[in-house]
């Protein structure tokens, strides 16, 4: 059994090796060719011009990050909060009705986030702020955040649920209230648990394409709250279907999705250290 566990250990870090050198090979020979600053810090996308196309991607990194940042914003107090009613807070009834809730919202395909935002949100936003298109970089970060409340809040509902009671009785026992007892104590106590819900959240925020598709406009515009933009992953799911083999146009969609992947591991091991000192 210990080898057979050694072996899934070893396919998993196989998938990654290989994706890795996989996009290294594909993204490299664009960058090449393009330059590595004209593609990173350029401000023009223009891959289908048939004279000078341009290849630059820092809208896309751009409005991926803002993005991201602003689904995080919403959705990380959200789903912690109600992770600490579902823990703490709630009674059994009302906490089974919730937790289904969000079982249903973790199930829901991504492409039905996008038709909902596309027909509910999308224009709601062009009336409220009187826009000629409500498809806008805030409807994408509004999708976002209810995208990542499932995992936001199982995981950190699972992680306030190990703390030990223990911690919370010493804490109301020496005079704190209820609530200051979750915030101050069970909630520092169970910090890499929500801190893992977080990068959870992450991922599924940068990494989305499709819903993001639908509501954001898909136009290649350096980031505006209220203007149509494209993000790294709509880039690549945009054009790879007409894109030709071969071509610079295909090998620079391998070298965003290169720049993706680092981007993502990049974050990754960021938070990783951030809590590898807060344990310490």
């Amino acid at each position: 059994m210990n080898g057979l566990f050694f072996l899934c250990g070893l396919v998993a870090v196989a998938f990654v090796v290989f994706i890795t050198v996989y996009l290294v090979i594909s993204g490299l020979p664009a960058i090449r060719e393009i330059g590595l600053t004209d593609f990173l810090f350029g401000t023009q996308w223009a891959s289908t011009a048939k004279e000078n196309p341009q290849f630059g991607i820092l809208p896309f990194i751009l409005t991926s990050v803002y993005g991201t940042a602003g689904a995080i914003l919403i959705g990380v107090p959200i789903g912690f909060l109600t992770a600490v009613f579902l823990s703490k807070l709630a009674n059994p009834k009302a906490a089974a009705v919730i937790r289904t809730a969000v079982d249903l919202l973790a199930g829901i395909p991504s492409v039905v986030y996008g038709l909902i935002g596309m027909t509910v949100l999308v224009p709601a936003i062009r009336v409220a702020f009187d826009l000629a298109s409500g498809a806008t970089l805030l409807a994408a970060m509004v999708v976002l955040a209810v995208m990542i409340l499932p995992s936001i809040i199982s995981v950190s509902a699972t992680a306030l649920n190990a703390v030990p009671k223990e911690y919370e009785e010493a804490s109301l026992a020496l005079g704190a209230t209820e609530i200051e007892t979750y915030f101050r104590v069970s909630a520092p106590a169970a910090s890499s648990g929500i801190a893992a819900a977080v990068v959870l959240g992450i991922g599924r925020a940068i990494g989305e394409a499709m819903a993001i598709m639908m509501v954001a406009g898909n136009v290649a515009n350096m980031p505006g709250l209220f203007k149509s933009v494209r993000f790294l992953t709509t880039a690549i799911a945009s054009e790879m279907s007409y894109s030709s083999v071969g071509s610079l146009q295909r090998n620079a969609l391998f070298s965003i999705a290169l720049v993706l992947f680092l981007f993502i591991m990049l974050i990754n091991i960021l938070l990783n250290t951030l809590l590898k000192k807060n344990k310490k």
